[in-house]
């Protein structure tokens, strides 16, 4: 599939992500509490965006890119929920002062753009060349939503333990760290002796993770579409609004009590659709899966999981009550 992107459209895009990096650390260059008006301002901004350049891409492009886009998007957008809940639960974990929760968000965008950026590019350049890549990429998804379909009906699939984490490991070997936070500094002097501090650590265990979903998140892309440029938006525009997002969802996270069985119902699906896709590359006559019909499924999952997990949450805190009661 050829890109629909020139050289000039992906020196633009790469200059507005850039653009709205450097944004985003002048809003953070203060430690500060986030307003939920503050995050709900961002939000809007950051979902206004990515749905008016989908307009662009199917006006200039065509409805099948412009499908193509906002299916990518909305498969990318809810992986990057589930960042968020691991965001969360990594920022706990850390004990993260209120104030310097976003900065540690910033970071970990920025380490999951540029990560992607690499797998991106890994990925076109494989996919252009072998189809059985597809076949390899549909594998991958299938495997990672076996695991998270296994380890949500264990109740394990978020479980997080600072001391045991390998990254923790790691960096305590090389330097010793500081009992406590010193503002966004990742590095501090005490008693003569340079240490890190635990924001370093914590930034560098979202880092670690950021590894971990893009593993899976730019398969899942690949997985709707072969144009790398439209891969790298849709990834671009799901991660951006995460900081403010973190903010409006932190108390609604907890409520999606079903996220990871539809993660793993959606990450199979695709996973057999790029098998699927391989199989058609080898022999013709086996059919794809449009775009259209994909988005439907996918809608369809997120739909049910949505609902199934409002009414869980419900009923669970309807049991508290009459405990307590």
């Amino acid at each position: 599939m050829s890109s629909i992107a020139s050289p000039t459209l992906w020196f633009i895009t790469i200059g507005v992500v850039l653009a709205l990096l450097v944004v985003d650390f002048i809003a953070t260059r203060r430690p500060h509490e986030v307003s939920m008006k503050e995050a709900v301002g961002w939000s809007a901004f950051y979902v206004a965006l990515p749905l008016a350049f989908g307009l662009y891409v199917w006006n200039v492009h065509g409805g099948d890119r412009g499908l193509e886009y906002y299916t990518g998007y909305l498969v990318e957008k809810t992986l990057s929920v589930d960042n968020l809940f691991v965001f969360m639960l990594l920022l706990a974990a850390f004990a993260v002062p209120e104030v310097l929760k976003q900065r540690v968000l910033l970071y970990g965008i920025i380490g999951a753009l540029l990560l992607r950026g690499i797998f991106i590019a890994l990925g076109a350049a494989a996919l252009s060349r072998f189809d059985w890549v597809f076949l390899i990429f549909g594998a991958i998804l299938l495997l990672t939503g076996v695991k998270l379909l296994r380890d949500a009906i264990r109740g394990q699939e978020h479980d997080v333990d600072v001391a045991e984490m390998r990254i923790v490991k790691l960096l305590r070997r090389f330097m010793p760290v500081s009992d406590e936070y010193d503002g966004a500094k990742l590095t501090v002097v005490r008693k003569g002796v340079r240490m890190l501090t635990p924001f370093a650590l914590v930034t560098a265990a979202v880092f670690a993770t950021d590894i971990v979903f893009a593993v899976d998140s730019v398969p899942a892309v690949y997985g709707i579409t072969g144009d790398p440029y439209l891969v790298f938006v849709t990834n671009a525009f799901a991660l951006l609004g995460l900081r403010a997002l973190y903010f409006v969802l932190e108390g609604a996270l907890s409520a999606l009590v079903h996220l990871s069985y539809g993660l793993a119902a959606i990450l199979g699906f695709i996973g057999f659709k790029l098998v699927l896709h391989w199989a058609h590359l080898v022999w013709p006559s086996i059919p794809d899966v449009p775009t259209l019909a994909s988005l439907f499924v996918i809608v369809g999952i997120l739909a049910v999981t949505i609902t199934t997990s409002l009414v869980a949450s419900r009923r669970q805190k309807a049991r508290e009550l009459a405990t307590v009661g």
